[in-house]
């Protein structure tokens, strides 16, 4: 008799338990949003995701103005030019010592992953460099 009761009671639990999750599931995907749905819960435009357009244009455009306004290219200009440089002669040597503390008595490339993976990741950086000075030369 002991037994069936701590089966039942054990029966109950798990039932509670699933009905709990039933529910804060439910819970959960009321509160999602469909695919064509706007975040405010509105419905998209009519002229679907071109709508908005013009809307994300000009938001990006005060950013940009506003970041402009920050940085003020113009005026310091020969600072972030020296900036770059001495940025880009920072990593030249940072790559340099990469290349230098390769493990060179081991045939197995897997030795020497980590300091290629630096190596590369580098390369990215000095690159980002570049693009960025020629950005700052164009303005």
């Amino acid at each position: 008799m002991n037994e069936d009761m701590l089966k039942i009671l054990g029966i109950i639990v798990v039932v509670g338990f699933l009905i709990y999750l039933a529910a804060k599931s439910l819970r959960l995907h009321r509160n999602m949003l469909e695919g064509f749905t706007a975040s405010d819960g509105s419905a998209s435009s009519p002229n679907g995701e071109a709508g908005n357009a013009k809307k994300y244009a000009d938001t990006i455009k005060e950013h940009v103005i506003k970041l402009q306004g920050d940085l003020s290219i113009s005026a310091n200009k020969p600072h972030y030019e020296d900036i770059i440089v001495n940025m880009e002669e920072y990593i030249s040597l940072l790559m340099l010592k990469s290349v230098l503390n390769m493990n060179t008595s081991s045939d197995s490339a897997a030795t020497n992953i980590d300091a290629i993976n630096n190596l590369n990741s580098l390369y990215s950086v000095k690159a980002a460099l570049n693009n960025t000075m020629v950005y700052i030369d164009g303005q």
